[in-house]
């Protein structure tokens, strides 16, 4: 869910398994079923037909939920002194941040209900979200994350972007498939896309190299060729 890039998806299909993304926009081609999924976590929350419906136990869904509201960069915006404010007068700061506010609630609640419908229908969800800095989910979130993948990089991404993962009715297995082979990208040097805003399509691409790791390191407990012992 909220994976228009296939990336995911395709991996989970070079290691023999069926896989969907279904997002709201298809800018990649790979959107399996367009569909609003905000509003599919609305109905399902409130007792309506929804997509959820066509969830089992045995599916697996990851979500991407969109983090524009609770990353560390949103959180700067939540203050006067911020240079996107430095030529507006304090009454039109406060009408920015209030609108930021309110959007940041809405998507704060959807995240909520997600994450209610999977524990109440016993369904297996990982959500994913940024976790450095001042990320609003530290304090902010109706659970601890299950496991933070610090240093992204290790596992053959672009960016170290530590992540948090929240694991309902499935439990992460252990595994280290280090592939430090990438060049780093910083996320203050990239170039935004053309309407692009802090968590735009770009800064939030994850490589597939990272992706395979992801899934088999924490999903599948897949030893690859490559694979380090970890001691617990």
């Amino acid at each position: 869910m909220f994976e228009q890039s296939g990336t995911f998806k395709n991996e989970f299909k070079k290691l023999g398994y069926d896989a969907v993304d279904l997002d709201i926009q298809n800018n990649f081609g790979e959107t399996d079923y367009q569909i609003d999924l905000f509003a599919e976590i609305e109905k399902a929350y409130q007792g309506g037909k929804s997509v959820w419906d066509s969830i089992s136990c045995d599916d697996l869904v990851i979500a991407f939920f969109p983090c524009i509201y609770f990353n560390a960069t949103s959180q700067m915006l939540f203050s006067f002194t911020h240079r996107n404010y430095r030529n507006l007068s304090v009454m039109q700061k406060a009408e920015q941040i209030l609108r930021r506010s309110k959007k940041r609630e809405e998507y704060f609640r959807l995240a909520v209900m997600m994450m209610a419908i999977a524990h109440d229908r016993g369904l297996r969800l990982i959500m994913e979200n940024p976790w450095s800095e001042q990320t609003f989910l530290k304090a902010n979130f109706v659970a601890a994350p299950s496991m933070v993948d610090s240093n992204r990089m290790l596992r053959g991404d672009y960016f170290c972007k530590p992540t948090a993962y929240w694991f309902v009715n499935c439990t992460p297995t252990h595994g280290m498939s280090v592939q430090n082979d990438k060049e780093k990208r910083r996320i203050i040097g990239e170039k935004p896309l053309k309407g692009g805003g802090i968590c735009n399509t770009e800064r939030s691409m994850i490589s597939p190299d990272y992706a395979r790791n992801f899934i088999c390191d924490f999903i599948l407990g897949k030893e690859q060729s490559f694979s380090e012992p970890k001691l617990f």
